[in-house]
């Protein structure tokens, strides 16, 4: 039997079909094996798959064997993560454009891959000045001495500030590379790039030797929002990839942080544009910004001493007790001993499907409800 990360693998392989498609795909089938055996007029049912699509997905299909492609690819990238994998980073699971591929090296935390674990993402401009660099470093040192992990992009300037930080305070850090796991850009950064492989990972959505190309640093900005809890964005322009990354973490439901400047600082421009639009205000004091970071909800579930049954269920938010309800109120007779695909759920809830997943994750990790391969979810 195939296993439904090959299925993943092979799905990317078929140009047209990014990401999202890649969600909607599997959302709709219930696993992307059954996507991949569907006719044309089923795949025609999901939103965004127009005919030209259809027509290349038809045809790239036939030539592709997900099971073949799969083992070639182990042995020419040794480790990766499809979203069909347990150890799939979950944060960046429930964003909607997870990527369908992500290959890393250096060394796996779990607790930071199920979301147990805080990581918070530094980005900012390749020429910071003097007070950028300053205020990074003491707020990487400071993250990394109260456990946070820190998440950037290892680009010249704040992303390399914050990792040497971190890593110099004792803590983990995680870079997101524009390249393959295995290319290093900037070379300058080639000796960070081996302390990063002893106190963290190196992540990527590109295979091995994949070259630095300037698409896919804005494309990668969204993994670094994903993986994080918040943003922070210590010194940017108007024209700045940071703030790319603050707007996929604003459309995450992530919290964004803005090291404020003066009017006239060039570097500043953009922070003040972000705390112009509501982002939070990075201050002096920053046992204040600690405190605002460790309030954020962790996923670490519940204490295990205390079971599931145990807990009331009127003490759940209207948004939770919905979709706990849509367990028990209109199921058909055919779905009463299975669990409910995705698609049903937000069908009987008519949430939206971001809401629904973000709602079903948290009910997870109270013990309410379990995921089940194939987007197919049940009470515990």
């Amino acid at each position: 039997m195939v296993e439904e990360g090959a299925y993943w693998l092979a799905w990317a392989q078929i140009s047209g079909i990014g990401p999202v498609l890649l969600r909607r795909l599997q959302q709709h089938f219930g696993t992307l094996a059954t996507a991949w055996n569907a006719t044309k007029a089923q795949l025609g049912e999901v939103e965004g798959l127009g005919f030209q699509t259809l027509e290349k997905v038809v045809k790239q299909r036939s030539r592709l064997h997900p099971e073949q492609l799969f083992i070639q690819h182990q042995q020419e990238n040794s480790h990766f993560w499809t979203p069909a994998d347990a150890d799939y980073p979950r944060l960046l699971l429930e964003t909607p454009s997870p990527p369908p591929i992500l290959y890393y090296r250096g060394e796996v935390e779990l607790q930071e891959n199920l979301g147990q674990k805080p990581m918070v993402g530094i980005v900012g401009t390749r020429q910071p000045s003097e007070y950028g660099i300053r205020w990074t470093r003491q707020i990487s040192t400071a993250l990394a001495k109260n456990g946070f992990t820190v998440v950037s992009g290892m680009a010249e300037g704040i992303d390399t500030e914050s990792h040497i930080a971190a890593m110099k305070a004792g803590g983990r850090t995680i870079a997101v590379l524009g390249t393959g796991v295995d290319v290093i850009y900037p070379h300058k950064n080639r000796d960070l790039y081996k302390q990063i492989l002893t106190a963290g990972l190196v992540v990527s959505e590109y295979p091995t030797k994949t070259p630095p190309d300037r698409t896919h640093f804005p494309r990668r900005n969204r993994i670094i929002a994903g993986l994080s809890r918040a943003i922070l964005v210590m010194e940017a322009p108007i024209k700045s990839g940071a703030l790319i990354t603050a707007t996929y973490a604003n459309e995450f439901g992530r919290d964004v942080y803005a090291l404020p400047g003066r009017l006239d600082d060039y570097p500043s421009q953009g922070c003040l544009k972000l705390l112009s639009q509501g982002a939070t205000f990075i201050l002096k004091e920053l046992d204040e910004l600690l405190t605002m970071l460790g309030a954020i909800p962790q996923l670490d579930g519940i204490e295990a001493s205390i079971a599931p049954q145990q807990l009331s269920l009127p003490t759940l938010s209207p948004e939770l007790q919905t979709i706990m309800d849509a367990f028990a109120v209109g199921v058909p007779e055919a779905l009463a001993s299975d669990p409910l695909p995705f698609d049903f759920i937000v069908q009987q809830t008519g949430m939206a499907a971001g809401s629904v997943s973000g709602a079903l994750l948290q009910l997870e990790l109270m013990g309410f409800v379990s995921q089940l391969p194939g987007m197919r979810y049940q009470k515990s």
